[in-house]
């Protein structure tokens, strides 16, 4: 038996003025087996930002309803994906010039195969994706960021990045003048107990890693966004940034019950 799946998608406005994060959680529908998350986080304050961010999440999903294992890799088309919308995001320049539409972008597709499931996913820019084993953090994309980059290259500590006051500044997107930074992974190893987050950085901003991975693995995956939802409000004090996140939960097949032994007549006592 295949492997079932515990997702939910949930987001909040934040303190902003309007909502710019972009999502979606989709089935394909004829291959059932393959399933899509995306979350895009409109960059900047004008109406661009969400123009962008849509875009990013409708080319997504329609290629991802073109997807033919046969010919294309998991790989190809997330990455074809972000780069196609990123070049429909600079057309769309032409139509609104007064706009700035930018958007960062991460994607996960999961592939079921009989009992195993792959997972394979692509970003660009700030939002994240991470793989939890139970309640352990195991993996997060890394960010195109400014921050990210004075790490890697150890001129920043982890704990200065996270008050730096250019800890939002992106060095790539969807949208921008550059070509933009793709990153792009795979696991093969996905089992029963394993779970994802795509969120924005409105949520990951004020979690650890191992705090968020506590919180989906002790509740079902709705409430789970929910908690994590009403405490990055909290923490926000009022300053908070749209929240965008998606939860999927693997749960390994259930085994079935063994059949009970036959009963035994007894014959009857005297």
């Amino acid at each position: 038996m295949p492997m079932s799946i515990d997702a939910c998608m949930a987001q909040h406005i934040g303190d902003r003025k309007e909502q710019q994060d972009r999502a979606v959680l989709y089935q394909h529908p004829r291959q059932k087996r393959l399933v899509l998350a995306v979350v895009a986080d409109g960059v900047g304050g004008t109406a661009g930002g969400a123009l962008a961010a849509g875009q990013a999440v409708l080319t997504a999903k329609n290629n991802f309803e073109q997807f033919a294992p046969d010919d294309q890799t998991a790989a190809q088309l997330l990455s074809d994906a972000l780069n196609e919308a990123h070049l429909m995001i600079r057309a769309s320049r032409l139509l609104n010039a007064d706009q700035d539409p930018n958007t960062t972008g991460v994607i996960l597709m999961l592939q079921s195969r009989g009992e195993t499931m792959s997972a394979t996913w692509a970003h660009c820019g700030d939002s994240r994706l991470y793989r939890f084993r139970g309640n352990k953090a195991i993996f997060h994309t890394r960010d195109h960021s400014y921050v990210e980059q004075m790490m890697q290259k150890g001129f920043m500590t982890p704990e200065q990045a996270a008050v730096h006051p250019r800890r939002n500044v992106l060095v790539t997107s969807l949208g921008g003048e550059d070509a933009p930074l793709i990153d792009v992974g795979t696991a093969e190893d996905v089992q029963g107990g394993d779970s994802f987050l795509l969120c924005s950085d409105g949520l990951w901003a004020y979690f650890s890693d191992d705090e968020m991975a506590g919180v989906i693995a002790a509740l079902p995956a709705r409430e789970a966004a929910a908690q994590l939802i009403d405490q990055a409000r909290q923490r926000a004090n009022g300053r908070g940034d749209n929240c965008t996140l998606i939860i999927l939960k693997l749960e390994a097949p259930k085994e079935p019950a063994a059949p009970l032994p036959p009963s035994r007549s007894q014959p009857p006592t005297r």
